[in-house]
């Protein structure tokens, strides 16, 4: 499984396409800071708001997933992956899904350093409560984590969809189009999606659920996942 997990994570790394999400992923990083940092400068600015201006973006990592997963049925290369590791498909999506949560946590630990660096001298200067060395570290590794699993989340449902446009473009329906409709008639309901969970695992704050709980919740979609790809993966012919 080693070696598998090796040869995915070289995949996943050599390619344009991680560069291509990890400088989108600092841009919306430094974005996000200054869009929360710098309005209203002159009014005080909670620790929660001034946490989530420095919270994660764990969209990027997903997508990155779900192009690199979904890709391998666009070039045709799930089934000669299959046949050279000797393994099934299932076994090989696992080390995909490993490879790639390696791959999210290096591109969130990039845009993290940006936006620790871009976002704490403002924050200093804010008024309101000082954000502490505790507070950056579990934002920080909060990221860390949620990026980890929605990258492997991606995975899975880039190998459940196979067609990348479709994936990507469904994920971005539902986080932009159907989940801010959801959160006005229930925030409840939005902290229990993936996303939602994700953004809390970052730090980003949610109305219902602490950070362990939104982990539990996005360690459940996440394995939930990757258990129906695994399993759907197993029974098809992936030529």
């Amino acid at each position: 499984m080693t070696t598998l997990i090796r040869g995915e994570l070289i995949k996943a790394t050599t390619t344009r396409t991680i560069f291509a999400y990890g400088a989108m992923a600092v841009a919306l990083a430094v974005g996000q800071v200054l869009l929360l940092i710098l309005p209203a400068w002159d009014a005080p600015m909670s620790l929660a708001h001034k946490t989530q201006s420095i919270a994660g973006l764990p969209l990027m990592v997903l997508l990155l997933g779900i192009v690199g997963a979904a890709g391998e049925y666009r070039h045709r290369t799930a089934a000669p992956a299959t046949l050279v590791a000797g393994r099934d498909g299932g076994s090989l999506l696992l080390a995909r899904a490993s490879a790639y949560a390696a791959a999210a946590v290096a591109v969130a630990a990039l845009a993290t350093t940006v936006t620790l660096a871009v976002g704490l001298p403002l924050l200093a200067a804010r008024r309101g409560p000082e954000v502490g060395a505790g507070d950056v570290a579990l934002v920080a590794g909060g990221t860390l984590v949620a990026a980890a699993l929605m990258g492997a989340l991606g995975v899975a449902l880039g190998a459940l969809v196979r067609n990348q446009v479709v994936a990507v473009t469904g994920t971005l329906v539902a986080i932009f189009i159907v989940l801010p409709p959801l959160r006005a008639i229930n925030p409840t309901a939005l902290d229990v999606t993936p996303f939602g969970a994700a953004q809390g695992v970052a730090g980003a704050g949610l109305e219902t659920l602490s950070i362990g709980a939104a982990g539990v919740v996005l360690v459940g979609w996440t394995a939930a996942a990757l258990i129906a790809a695994v399993l759907t993966e197993r029974r098809r012919d992936v030529a």
